[in-house]
């Protein structure tokens, strides 16, 4: 198949798959990271929250069966080839969840509220793709690299599996499996989350998305003939990716992060046809706008320091169990709640 397709056609169409569920999910199963922050510090509501953690824990669960089963190499991901950095985990995560409270989106929202027809969106999207490649590849480059640099990892893979398989002797898919079903049984083990089984679909589903592209970009670089590398999705570098080849495609090839974000939008736009809520938006106060704008500045830079997203590290590096990912996370919603604390109370003590 590989020989009719090309290995980065194939990678594009393992994206496709993936983001055609997630955003499916977000448009039928109100998956969304944001939402899910701001209903446990603002709604009374843990329910999207313990969504994510249904979400993780099936990608983690599938993520190490999967390498049991010599069906994924996520060793070669960056999350577990590089060392980690925890200033860059931190300052990079507060960054991205600022900007993400300020831009009422994360890069996987924004594509998502895209594919339901919010020009709002278009904006963010387009402006956060630009900034991420602006600290990654652009002007911002040598000064991220110098403020927070990245190299191979030299000594222990920077795995929490792998750290605690090498602490207690058993198995690292075993451990991998063990962590997950923690994490999924915690996670469901709530009388609102189990009278929500749409709820509970939509998260595996994600979880899915997340392993399905592991899977299948090991079975490419596996395969193939120039190895491309072993990823999953993320929603930065990709979206200036898709920028990149929308205006160089003759001269540039298609890839994952291509068809994850082509997938994410088309899984939405379905998903919005489906419950009769796609309807064209633009922003009509230039001060949103420029709230946006900001944020999603922030998101791509943020970003592009922490090696990932709400998506990126919030599942990716999660199902890998990479150090990063928790430590991420966490920073990302600190971040998250200093910006809803703006917007909603102001920084003013009440009365």
């Amino acid at each position: 198949m590989l020989e009719v397709l090309g290995e980065p056609l194939a990678a594009a169409l393992v994206g496709v798959f993936g983001g055609v569920l997630l955003g499916l999910a977000a448009r039928l199963g109100r998956f969304c990271s944001l939402g899910a922050i701001e209903d446990a510090l603002y709604g009374g509501s843990l329910l999207r929250l313990r969504m994510w953690g249904v979400a993780i824990g099936a990608a983690v669960i599938g993520t190490f069966a999967a390498q049991a089963l010599g069906w994924a190499s996520v060793e070669q991901s960056a999350y577990l080839r590089l060392a980690w950095n925890p200033l860059a985990s931190i300052a990079g995560g507060i960054t991205f969840g600022y900007g993400m409270a300020l831009a009422g989106n994360c890069g996987f929202g924004a594509l998502a509220r895209l594919g339901g027809g919010d020009i709002r969106a278009f904006v963010i999207v387009l402006v956060m793709g630009l900034s991420a490649y602006v600290a990654m590849s652009g002007p911002l480059a040598e000064l991220r690299v110098w403020v927070f640099p990245q190299e191979e990892i030299t000594g222990a893979v920077p795995g929490i599996a792998h750290h605690l398989s090498g602490l207690t002797g058993l198995g690292l898919p075993l451990v991998g499996l063990v962590i997950g079903a923690v994490i999924l049984a915690a996670s469901l083990w709530d009388a609102e989350m189990l009278a929500k089984p749409s709820a509970i679909a939509w998260s595996l589903a994600v979880g899915l998305a997340i392993v399905s592209a592991w899977v299948g970009t090991s079975w490419i670089a596996a395969t193939g003939f120039a190895a491309p590398e072993v990823v999953s999705h993320t929603f930065a570098a990709p979206l200036g990716d898709t920028i990149l080849y929308l205006m160089t495609s003759s001269g540039s090839t298609v890839s994952f992060g291509v068809g994850s974000v082509a997938g994410v939008i088309c899984g939405a736009l379905l998903g919005s046809m489906v419950n009769g809520r796609f309807r064209w938006e633009a922003c009509e106060d230039p001060r949103e706008l420029r709230r946006q704008i900001l944020g999603a500045v922030l998101m791509g830079v943020g970003a592009a320091v922490a090696m990932g997203c709400t998506v990126g590290q919030g599942l990716s590096a999660f199902s890998v169990l990479a150090a990063s990912a928790p430590v991420t996370v966490a920073a990302i919603a600190f971040g998250t709640a200093i910006g809803l604390r703006q917007l909603i109370a102001g920084f003013m003590p009440s009365e």
